[in-house]
């Protein structure tokens, strides 16, 4: 073989992608075995977890290239793995895969380190792709998203995001409220978030007890002042 042959057949080899080593953050069995089938062609998925406990241990354990993050989870969610492992693994990137596209969510996370942002809507092309990008340490957002950030971090950089009001509720209480602001009936609520109707009228009646409100259309008009639709 002549050297510039060697030389072709390396430049060949080189032109190879690794596969990148990523780990699944979700509540939803169902929805983390659909992401594990997707991406298996493009990606090594080498670990899962539905809870923040698990997933600050099998992170830690594992090393992963990229994390997809899930904003809402009963015990904290995507914010609470962030802020325990971005300083202790600054070589892990985080990629937030979410139902919700609210700005205060979409700015929270982002603040809180990680390097994107997408919808559940996105194609497993594009995951792939948008998981290939933030490794090699871009910054990612559904279309819509990337709006909020810039709003966020150009007009009022150092304002943290807060509301009160709103942080009385917790992330499933929010989800169902965002949903019931788009005119979701609660049977389509408990499809979209995989809990039962009783759950969906559960959250309800907490959300309109502690917004001291009395139907859903106030509800929806408040969501609304605040964006959240």
């Amino acid at each position: 073989m002549t050297d510039q042959q060697a030389e072709a057949g390396a430049g060949a080899g080189g032109d190879t992608q690794r596969r990148l080593r990523v780990f699944l953050v979700d509540d939803h069995a169902m929805f983390r075995a659909g992401v594990r089938a997707e991406l298996g062609a493009h990606v090594d998925v080498i670990g899962e977890a539905s809870t923040v406990a698990e997933a600050l241990s099998r992170i830690a354990a594992t090393e992963p290239d990229v994390v997809l993050l899930d904003v809402h989870m009963p015990d904290g969610g995507g914010r609470a793995v962030l802020e325990a492992l971005r300083r202790t693994h600054p070589q892990v990137r985080f990629l937030a895969l979410s139902v919700s596209d609210a700005a205060e969510d979409v700015i929270g996370l982002i603040r809180a380190g990680a390097r994107g942002y997408v919808t559940k809507t996105i194609s497993p092309d594009d995951l792939a792709a948008a998981i290939r990008r933030v490794a090699d340490g871009d910054a990612v957002f559904s279309p819509r998203l990337a709006g909020f950030v810039l709003d966020a971090f150009a007009a009022r950089p150092d304002t943290p995001v807060a509301d009160p009001e709103l942080d009385q509720l917790t992330n499933r209480e929010r989800e169902v409220l965002r949903l019931l602001a788009r005119g979701y009936a609660y049977k389509e609520i408990a499809k979209e978030l995989f809990i039962s109707i009783k759950t969906v009228e559960t959250h309800v009646s907490n959300v309109l007890r502690k917004l001291q409100m009395s139907n859903r259309y106030e509800l929806s008009r408040w969501a609304a002042d605040r964006r959240l639709v």
